[in-house]
């Protein structure tokens, strides 16, 4: 026999035996005789089952297994399940635990605590192989998908709290302008009231000095216009309000 291989020995007047035959080269009886070969190396298998959640939502999942048969148990495995062990046992077994944990999660549930839904699975899968015989040398999930119904629904629900966001952005965002437009009116107000005190103080002295600043603005911004040649006196004089000399 090649390596990773393993014989269970057939005798038509004991039956089964209860040892098995390793690697290397071994007599039989002819006719009394037969070796039935299994392949007890890990192989890989993809498992889809599609379950329901806690909450009714069809979700379809992919599990991969990879598995070997139990060497010691061979005999048993032959006689009880035949030379197609696996696919008698994982693909009904890997259903049952799936649906069984499936049904403890919520649809959103599986999506936050995927790493907690494996491990129960492996948890629950491992010890539901080894009644066959089944060795599992690692359990995952690597597909997980919801209806097309329940994608909608997320779709929609993600949208709905983009709406509900902006709409609070936008009501913040008025809030802050109330606050603001608030705030510029008390200035406003304030600046009005102090200019009032101040012309009650001095008398018409303010004034004079406002109109001699924007007289001064006025005069440097045309200053610098190309139009403008030159500026008389009597032109500031009548801008700033004030007669000019001789009137």
């Amino acid at each position: 026999m090649d390596g990773g291989e393993q014989a269970v020995l057939f005798d038509r007047i004991q039956g089964v035996l209860p040892n098995t035959t390793g690697e290397g080269t071994h007599f039989l009886v002819p006719f009394f005789q037969k070796a039935i070969i299994f392949d007890i190396r890990t192989r890989p298998r993809s498992i889809s089952s599609v379950t329901g959640t806690k909450d009714l939502q069809q979700v379809n999942l992919t599990l991969r297994v990879l598995s070997r048969p139990d060497v010691g148990q061979l005999p048993k495995i032959y006689s009880q399940l035949g030379e197609d062990f696996d696919e008698r046992v994982l693909p009904s077994i890997a259903n049952e635990v799936l649906k069984a944990v499936v049904a403890q999660f919520n649809a959103d549930a599986l999506l936050t605590q995927r790493e907690v839904v494996s491990a129960q699975v492996r948890a629950a899968l491992l010890k539901r192989a080894a009644d066959f015989g089944i060795t599992l040398e690692d359990v995952a999930l690597t597909h997980l998908s919801f209806s097309a119904e329940y994608a909608r629904a997320i779709e929609f629900k993600q949208v709905s709290q983009q709406e509900a966001e902006r709409s609070k952005y936008v009501v913040l965002k008025a809030e802050q302008e109330r606050r603001a437009a608030v705030i510029r009116a008390e200035g406003e107000s304030e600046s009005a009231k102090l200019i009032s005190q101040a012309t009650k103080a001095t008398g018409p002295a303010l004034i004079e000095m406002r109109r001699i600043e924007a007289a001064k603005e006025i005069a440097a911004t045309l200053s610098k216009g190309r139009n403008v040649m030159y500026l008389p006196s009597s032109g500031v004089n009548l801008m700033m309000g004030m007669p000019g000399p001789g009137q």
